[in-house]
């Protein structure tokens, strides 16, 4: 940890950096192709809705139950000619979900199942769900979503300016495209849990990402004041400055909701809190990335497009090229002096120069000492 520790100083200090904004037409490849493929997912597979929006109902078996949830699951297909979702509880009971029947069939279903447990149909329990208490709940929902969306958009205006805006609210949308596209290509069901996990995800992507914007606003603020670096240099001193606290942050985020999905859900059979936690999951980590990957260099890209921030950048790279120009002379002077061979060619053999008309004045003619 103290090297992860040293790397955040460094990175901080700007003694070490990654080129995040000059390399983000790659990231911005690698964003256009993941959120296609999740499009894709939505498109052909759709999203698998829980009982709660397609309507349905729900079977809960006695306890102790011998029979495999496999099995269940087959006996349920055949009396319904749906598929089922079957989980088993803690106290050894089969719960049977069948989404997307007539509730005046559940009666026939009932008798069915019963008969194929072999348990008293008395014995069954039934609770019918109307698929009108989902759609209010995803109404809601969507409502809930946009109205976050506009105040997003209003607060960083006012708080950043709207550049910064757009790319928060296109790194947002970003995240739930991605998550809900892994949704449709995993499968799991889509419940009243997802979308609270939805939710919950914007607001940590947009946490993330209002971090950045806040060092960034900082170290600009007088940035047109100096030479030595352009918009788009400070944006990525900025991502520098602050990743080793996005991982951070981001790794301590991951890991129970990694528990939950991985250990709960997975190994423990717990069903329910994959609902919750996968949509947690996949919006942590795409939110970490697209507040690196999208949104600053998005933000960078956009400022780059002022004429105040035209106009410094080509002072800053004629400073850079007047500088480059004088590290070449004085590296070619270096290497003239270190080279014999390019040096002058030393002079062997008797001088030639003319002798001093001085030489031997004021001594008597024809005397020799």
């Amino acid at each position: 940890m103290s090297k992860l520790g040293s790397l955040g100083a460094r990175l901080h200090r700007g003694e070490i950096s990654y080129d995040f904004v000059g390399k983000r037409k790659i990231w911005y490849g690698v964003s256009i192709l993941i959120t296609i493929t999740a499009i894709l997912g939505l498109a052909v597979r759709g999203l698998n809705w829980g009982i709660e929006f397609q309507g349905g109902a729900v079977f809960t078996t006695p306890t102790h139950m011998s029979t495999s949830v496999a099995t269940a699951e087959g006996y349920a297909k055949d009396a319904s000619g749906h598929e089922a979702v079957v989980q088993k509880l803690g106290n050894g009971s089969l719960r049977i979900q069948i989404a997307g029947i007539e509730t005046d069939k559940s009666d026939q279903i009932r008798q069915t199942l019963a008969k194929d447990l072999n348990i008293n149909p008395e014995k069954l329990n039934a609770d019918l769900v109307g698929p009108s208490w989902g759609e209010q709940i995803a109404n809601k929902a969507w409502e809930g979503l946009a109205i976050f969306m506009v105040l997003v958009v209003i607060y960083l205006a006012i708080a950043f300016e709207w550049r910064m805006a757009i790319a928060a609210l296109v790194a947002l949308i970003h995240d739930i495209t991605i998550t809900t596209g892994i949704y449709a290509l995993v499968g799991f069901e889509v419940t009243p849990g997802t979308v609270i996990g939805l939710l919950t995800i914007l607001g940590y992507s947009l946490y993330d990402t209002v971090v950045v914007f806040d060092s960034l606003k900082e170290q600009t603020k007088d940035i047109t004041k100096q030479t030595r670096f352009t918009y788009s240099d400070i944006a990525n001193q900025s991502i520098n400055g602050t990743l080793v606290r996005s991982i951070n942050t981001t790794v301590v985020a991951l890991l129970p909701v990694a528990g939950l999905l991985f250990i709960g859900g997975g190994f423990l059979g717990a069903g329910t809190l994959n609902d919750i936690s996968l949509s947690l999951f996949v919006g942590l980590a795409a939110g970490a990335y697209s507040s690196i990957f999208i949104a600053t260099p998005l933000v960078a890209d956009l400022k780059e497009r002022e004429p105040a921030m035209k106009a410094l950048r080509k002072r800053v790279l004629a400073k850079r090229a007047q500088a480059a120009a004088g590290e070449d002379l004085v590296e070619a002077r270096t290497t003239a002096g270190d080279d014999p061979s390019d040096a002058a060619p030393a002079v062997v053999g008797p001088r030639n120069q003319p002798a001093s008309r001085s030489r031997g004045r004021g001594r008597p003619s024809g005397k020799r000492r």
